[in-house]
């Protein structure tokens, strides 16, 4: 595992979105940021799901959150304007982006692939996370110290058959982390890095592998050490990045 100890208090005092809060390494970022003093806004598209973290967090004794429902397979560029002025009201700032939603698409062929289910993956891992992310980025740049995540894979690293979009995704992932990161370095006091959560006991990973054990797996709560890291001050100077958090 990524070899890094967070202090109690690391977060306090940040706002910190999440897409994909509801469950999974979303759920469990937002659990884990909030026990480390953080305020986290829960985005997702089941409000059901965000109102269980939502619960999950007052009764550890976090600071209170925020629930923000949107669907990001819908989602037009206005409605993340929307939502940029929905915590410019609450907040005033943002002092990190968890860009964690996405969806796994087919495992088959680029020439079986289906162009609407590609359409599909593309939008919600490409597209909406550059949506929120420019829609975000006035607020991170009223933070002293802001920490944008984005969310990637080994598939997004070296292509793998029967992988499609997801793959492809996770590359332009990849490419959009590093190109913002290297406009805004010098600039601003906003990091931009991305993490690899390596095979996860997550609903996606056990849709992509069925005949998997996921109890040999470990669990997105084990994996939450890269994601204090990248999210906590003790990151300050690194930029660009892509980590992997199982190490």
């Amino acid at each position: 595992m990524f070899d890094y100890q967070a202090q109690p208090k690391s977060l306090e005092g940040r706002v910190i979105l999440i897409s994909g809060a509801g469950d999974g390494i979303g759920r469990a970022a937002a659990l884990s940021y909030a026990e480390h003093g953080a305020t986290v806004i829960l985005a997702g598209r089941t409000t059901k799901k965000l109102e269980a973290v939502y619960d999950e967090i007052e009764k550890q004794g976090g600071p209170q959150p925020a629930i923000i429902p949107i669907n990001l397979d819908g989602a037009a560029p206005h409605d993340y304007d929307q939502l940029a002025d929905t915590i410019a009201q609450e907040f005033g700032r943002l002092d990190g982006l968890l860009n964690n939603a996405s969806i796994l698409g087919a495992r088959t062929p680029i020439e079986n692939y289906d162009p609407s289910i590609w359409n599909q993956v593309m939008q919600i891992n490409v597209n909406a996370q550059f949506y929120l992310t420019q829609a975000m980025l006035p607020l991170l740049m009223k933070s002293d110290d802001a920490s944008v995540v984005f969310t990637s894979s080994g598939v997004g690293r070296k292509g793998r058959a029967y992988w499609g979009a997801y793959a492809v995704s996770k590359f332009a992932t990849e490419g959009l982390m590093q190109t913002l990161a290297d406009e805004l370095e010098g600039i601003s006091n906003i990091r931009v890095n991305a993490i690899n959560p390596g095979a996860t006991r997550t609903n996606m990973r056990a849709h992509a592998y069925p005949a998997e054990n996921p109890n040999e797996l470990p669990t997105p709560e084990q994996i939450m050490p890269a994601y204090l890291y990248l999210m906590g001050p003790d990151s300050k100077e690194t930029n660009g990045k892509s980590l992997d958090a199982q190490g």
